[in-house]
This record gives structure tokens, C-alpha cells and sequence, in this order.
């Protein structure tokens, strides 16, 4: 965290309430965003937020503040807060201050750079559009996600957003070539721990670096993770040249770190409570992630819903930024349906028949219209029962239910849990089994058939395992939902 260094201006601590220090600096005020030190060994850090008069500034702490004092010196020694980057940083886990936090030596081989830099220029960006492929069915069929763009992963507090960034990483770090960055922002410390033991075991920690500002750090601190994972991530494209997917486990946590230093500067909030420069800080952020000739930075950021209401400002605002919206249902969930993904919520900008193909967009349209007429009849289901229904109704009642199932899928980080091997499923099976669904092929099979099974040739073999008498895996019976069975 080196800076460039002329002679270090000295200050004094006027006030320190909370992470708020306000500083006096009679020889020159230091600039926005300049990064002071304090503290016997200057291991507290503070970042220069706002300038009040001709001598003081008001800064944010980055550490913890026990054992500041008035009358205590502050050092600026030039340059804002920087990240490292280089090739010695794969394959390292670092805090938002580029210290290692892996029980390794620090790395050698790196230059510094500030966290603050501009988005690319209109004129570098690139405009190819091209589908990036997962593996998960439900995402490769409904909501194509792009090479090069921002897909969000919405979903209130335990729906399975960070299970399925996790199989997301898993599934992509094999075959994909470019560098991979995890950054976490204000989330628990075991899920850190616990993905980088996951990485190293499968293999795959070369090419990945990982950055962290905990859910204990002070709100400084975690505004400023974002920011330098995407320094990180544009050396790599614009230096290596080489594509880069970067994975944000969760964007709420920096709007929420944002407006508890907006509090704390004494702004005046907005509606809900949110800082009044939410759209600013959050544009700052996403707008650096972009294509350029030289490369591609793939984003899929996990985004906490307060409440589960997608009215709130946190996640309209996220939304704007995005070309795919992964919405994760509460009510599917309880179901057992996983992924929890509500198909009549999710959108991509790529499903469109120039992009995706012909057959893929129909099918999809299909698949929602099927979703959407189902979703239409439960009330009547649920008053009078199914017998009510018109055959044609029921025909398709029982093409959305074999599809929900279909459409789940066994994950690889999920198998100790579920003891069901993990799949991954190429795009043309997704859309073969979904064709043949569609097509009424599997009208005569129990919907338990379909549940949690990769390629639809699965279902056959355990029909046949079935009537041969063979149990079958626990983990893998239908879920008991309250709709009547379609079978």
C-alpha cells in the first residue's frame, strides 16, 4: 500500500465521533480521498471524505478508531488508498488494504495502484454481444447471461443466492480461461474462509485472487472492497489482456456501507433511509465493469433484497445496471425447487432471437407463457381442485409442473448435503428436455422423475429403476407441494 511520497504534511486530530475524524492541517489541506495515517505505528487509516474550511478535513476511518485521541498527529503522505496488481496476486486472498490474509508472505512481484480510477471511455468500449454459458439449466434456458456483462442475483435472506454464486464459480472456473476475482463485501467470514478451502481443493485457486472486507469491518473499509477488486480486475484486461470474471457477493452491502458513512458525514438521507448520492456510488462502481478490445469483465453479483420487496431503492437502482436479472423466489424455494429461480421475474437482455438463436427464444417464450397460464390457474386449482379445469388447462398444468422439476438441478457444492452427484448441463440438453416436455413426450411419467436430474435421458433411466424396484435416492423424491398432483 505504497503511495508516492513528497514530504508528508502533519496534522492534528481535532474530533473523533465514531468512524467520523475531523483533522487540522495549517500547511495545506490535503485532497479528497488522500489516505492519512494516525495511531503510534500510523496503523490507523483514514480516507479524506469532504474539506470544511481552509484548515480542517473530515475523513472516514478504514480501521478500527481505539486509541485515538485529540491533539494526536495525522500524517498525509501522499496518494489515495491503493490496491496491488500484477501476476503475483493470483492465487492470494487480500483485505481491501492489499494486506495477504491467506498465512502467506506477502507477495513480491507487484505494483500499486489507486482504487480510483474512471470507467473506460465510450469510444474503447467494445459492443460484441455473445452468450456466456454456466451449465445451471434454469439460467442457460430462461436467462442467458453475457460475455462481458452484469447479471444480478436477487433474493431476500436465505433463498440460495450465495449457493448458487458458489456452483456459478465452480462451474465456469474449469473452462474458463481468464483470471477469476471474488470479491466479498460485508459478508460472514466462514463463507471466505470456507470458498477459498473449496477453490484450493478443486484445484483452481491459479488463476483466481480473492478480496475481502468482512461483515466486522468498519463501513469505510467495506465501501472501498469493490473498489479495489475492480482495480485488480482491470489491470488483467486492460494490462494482461485477458478476460476477467468477477463475482460480487453482495452489492446491498456496499449501498448499506455507503449509507452508514453518508450517516455518518451527516448527509441528509433520501427515501428509506439510503444515502442521497446511492445512484452516484453505485454508477462509479458498475460503470467500470466493461468490455474493451482488450478484454472482457464478466460480473454476477449476488443482491440482498430487504424484505423481499424489489420496490426498494437498493435493488431498483442495482437492477438499471444489469443485462440479466437472476430472481431467487421465496416460495419455489419452500418448495424445494432449487434453483429458487422465479422464470416470470427473470429477464435477459441477450434473449433475443439475434443473439440466442431462433429455436432457443421460441422455446423460452414457450416456457414463461406455460408459467405464466399455470401461475394464472392456481387460485382455481386451490378453490375447486384440478378436476374443475378444462383438459386443455390440465394438459397444461402438467407441462409447467414436469417443467419446474426439469428445471431443477443437482449442484456440485451442494453434494455433501444432498447426496446427490452435481451436474452440469449442456445448453442443447436444457433445450432438448424442454422441447420434449413441451411436446407432451413425458405426459405419462411421475413428475418425481424429472426432479433433480441433469439431461432429460436421466428421467428414463429412473422410471426404469423405479419399476425394477430399486429405491430411489432419498434426496431426490419430489417436493410436497400443495398443489394436487398433475400425474
Amino acid at each position: 500500500m505504497s503511495s508516492t511520497a513528497g514530504n508528508p504534511h502533519c496534522g492534528a486530530i481535532v474530533s473523533v465521533r465514531g468512524s467520523v475524524v475531523d483533522m487540522r492541517f495549517t500547511d495545506g489541506l490535503p485532497p479528497i480521498h488522500a489516505l492519512l495515517r494516525a495511531g503510534n505505528e500510523e496503523n490507523i487509516l483514514i480516507e479524506v471524505q469532504a474539506q470544511l474550511d481552509a484548515q480542517r478535513v473530515r475523513g472516514i476511518a478504514l480501521t478500527a478508531t481505539q486509541g485515538l485521541a485529540r491533539g494526536m498527529p495525522v500524517v498525509d503522505r501522499g496518494g489515495p488508498l491503493m490496491a496491488p496488481v500484477g501476476k503475483g496476486i493470483l492465487s492470494r486472498m487480500f483485505d481491501v488494504f492489499g494486506h495477504a490474509i491467506d498465512h502467506q508472505p506477502e507477495p513480491a512481484d507487484v505494483q500499486w495502484r489507486s482504487v480510483h480510477r474512471p470507467p473506460p471511455a465510450l469510444s474503447q468500449r467494445s459492443t460484441r454481444s455473445e452468450v456466456f454459458q454456466t451449465g445451471i439449466k434454469a439460467i442457460d434456458v430462461l436467462v442467458p447471461l453475457e460475455r462481458g456483462g452484469k447479471a444480478g442475483l436477487f433474493g431476500g435472506a436465505g433463498v440460495g443466492k450465495t449457493v448458487l454464486l458458489t456452483e456459478m464459480i465452480h462451474n465456469m472456473i474449469g473452462h474458463h480461461e481468464g483470471v477469476s476475482i471474488f470479491c466479498g463485501i460485508g459478508e460472514r467470514c466462514r463463507e471466505g474462509e470456507e470458498l477459498y478451502r473449496e477453490m484450493r481443493q478443486a484445484g483452481v485457486l491459479d488463476n483466481m485472487v480473492m478480496i475481502f472486507g468482512q461483515m466486522n469491518e468498519p463501513p469505510g473499509c467495506r465501501f472501498r472492497v469493490g473498489h479495489a477488486a475492480l482495480t485488480m480486475a482491470e489491470y488483467f484486461r486492460d494490462d494482461e489482456h485477458r478476460d476477467v470474471l468477477l463475482l460480487i457477493d453482495n452489492i446491498f452491502r456496499f449501498i448499506q456501507a455507503g449509507s452508514e458513512v453518508s450517516g455518518l458525514m451527516g448527509q441528509m438521507p433520501s427515501r428509506l433511509g439510503y444515502q442521497p448520492t446511492m445512484g452516484t456510488e453505485l454508477a462509479a462502481l458498475e460503470e467500470r465493469i466493461a468490455n474493451t478490445e482488450n478484454g472482457a469483465i464478466t460480473s454476477i453479483q449476488a443482491v440482498y433484497v430487504p424484505a423481499d420487496d424489489f420496490t426498494d431503492p437498493a435493488a431498483v437502482h442495482t437492477f438499471s445496471h444489469l443485462s440479466a436479472s437472476i430472481v431467487l423466489s421465496r416460495a419455489r424455494a419452500s418448495e424445494g425447487l432449487y434453483p429458487a429461480i422465479d422464470p416470470l421475474q427473470s429477464n435477459s437482455k441477450m434473449a433475443t432471437p439475434g443473439i440466442v438463436g431462433e429455436r432457443h427464444y421460441r422455446l423460452a417464450q414457450q416456457i414463461r407463457r406455460t408459467f405464466a397460464q399455470y401461475d394464472e390457474l392456481k387460485d382455481i386449482i386451490a378453490m375447486l381442485g384440478l378436476e374443475q379445469l378444462s383438459p386443455e388447462d390440465r394438459k397444461v398444468v402438467a407441462r409447467a409442473r414436469r417443467l419446474e422439476r426439469f428445471l431443477t438441478q443437482p449442484f456440485f457444492t451442494t453434494e455433501q448435503f444432498t447426496g446427490l452427484g452435481g451436474r452440469l448441463v449442456s445448453l442443447d440438453d436444457a433445450l432438448d428436455g424442454c422441447e420434449r416436455i413441451l411436446a407432451d413426450e413425458f405426459k405419462d411419467y411421475p413428475e418425481s422423475t424429472l426432479y433433480m436430474i441433469g439431461a432429460i435421458d436421466e428421467a428414463t433411466a429412473k422410471l426404469k429403476d423405479s419399476r425394477a424396484g430399486k429405491p430411489p435416492q432419498p434426496a431426490a423424491e419430489a417436493p410436497h407441494v400443495s398443489t394436487p398432483d398433475a400425474a
